[in-house]
This record gives structure tokens, C-alpha cells and sequence, in this order.
């Protein structure tokens, strides 16, 4: 019942950048968390950046100072600004919307993108 679509990536040279946007579309409770996990080869699959619709933002030590997660609402859309890019940051990018929330009866989903390849070489 729920679609979201990835879109931005493709290939970039280290230290540049790139914009990942998603879209999720469906039916949506509003209260709700977006964002961006990626897995690289050989790896687990790890957490990048989350953002709530109240704003909140959860970022994995490792993404803070280079990538940055933003929200429209209204659109339901994410976005994950990346910047000062590394090889090892190539990975199939996932974006996620989940909620988990007691309004007298439980109202949760999680639903993932297909991904979208991010490439960082030389």
C-alpha cells in the first residue's frame, strides 16, 4: 500500500557530492519516520541519517559534518545531501518510512525503496 521511489544516484568522484531524493506515496500515516540506510558490498546493511515529521534527526557518527537529511511534509519527500564523498561510501542507497504509534489501537508500517546505486571512484 505503500511506494517509495529513490532517485539521485549514480557515479561521482571522491570529494564530490550528490543529492538523493525519495518519494513515498500510498497510504501514509502522518506521524511518521524517513530516511536513508545503505549497504555496501560485503556489509550489512547500516544506518545513514532518519529524520521524524516533527524534525528530529538521527545521523550515524560516521555521516555527521559530510551528510545532511531534510524533509518536505507535504510532499512526503526525503532528501540526503552528501558531500565530501569516499569510495567507501559506495553502497545501494535505501530509503525508509516506518511508524509505530498507539492512538488506542497500534498503527505501525515499514516499508523500504528499491534502492538507488551510489558509486564513488576515481
Amino acid at each position: 500500500q505503500v511506494h517509495l521511489e529513490e532517485s539521485g544516484g549514480g557515479l561521482v568522484q571522491p570529494g564530490g557530492s550528490l543529492r538523493l531524493s525519495c518519494v513515498a506515496s500510498g497510504d501514509i500515516f502522518s506521524d511518521n519516520t524517513m530516511g536513508w540506510y545503505r549497504q555496501a558490498p560485503g556489509k550489512e546493511r547500516e544506518l545513514v541519517a532518519t529524520m521524524t515529521s516533527g524534525g528530529n534527526t538521527n545521523y550515524a557518527d560516521s555521516m555527521l559534518g559530510r551528510f545532511t537529511v531534510s524533509r518536505d511534509n507535504a510532499r512526503n519527500m526525503v532528501y540526503l545531501q552528501m558531500g565530501s564523498l569516499k569510495p567507501d561510501d559506495t553502497a545501494v542507497y535505501y530509503c525508509n518510512i516506518r511508524w509505530n504509534m498507539w492512538r488506542g489501537r497500534l498503527l505501525r508500517g515499514d516499508y523500504w525503496g528499491q534502492g538507488t546505486q551510489v558509486t564513488v571512484s576515481s
